[in-house]
């Protein structure tokens, strides 16, 4: 199938399906006579790996990693689920980072009078840390 066709079916765009193609994430495409790129249902089924991973939020690295867990059959679950749990424990962080700036910026809100008067805490805390 050609890379339209492979992006349609995987939900992964043709211009990712080329940069995965450069970084190494996804085996070059055969070529056509004419050049063109060929996939198949094999090459469909990783993008469709890979795309889940980004959904999931894991970088380019960690999902070479995946791509390398999921090919190794011999591979031990503890491997998979240490990498995932290193992402969640990302994730967490990040989310407990997000918290703090959303209850700081709840607060200036709340103190901000949103009237005509120039006077704003936002931009105080802005100027000011």
């Amino acid at each position: 199938m050609n890379i339209g066709q492979a992006a349609r079916l995987s939900g992964v765009s043709s211009k990712r399906i080329r940069h995965y193609e450069s970084i190494g994430l996804l085996q070059p495409a055969r070529r056509t006579g004419a050049n063109y790129r060929s996939y198949s249902e094999r090459d469909v089924h990783v993008l469709r790996f890979i795309n889940r991973a980004r959904e999931l939020g894991f970088g380019i690295d960690p999902i070479r990693e995946l791509l390398s867990l999921w090919s190794n059959r011999r591979r031990s679950s503890a491997a998979v689920r240490s990498l995932a749990a290193r992402h969640l424990e990302d994730i967490d962080g990040r989310i407990a980072g997000l918290e703090e700036v959303a209850k700081t910026l709840r607060t200036l809100v709340k103190q901000c009078q949103g009237d005509d008067r120039p006077d704003c805490p936002i931009l105080g805390a802005l100027e000011h840390p």
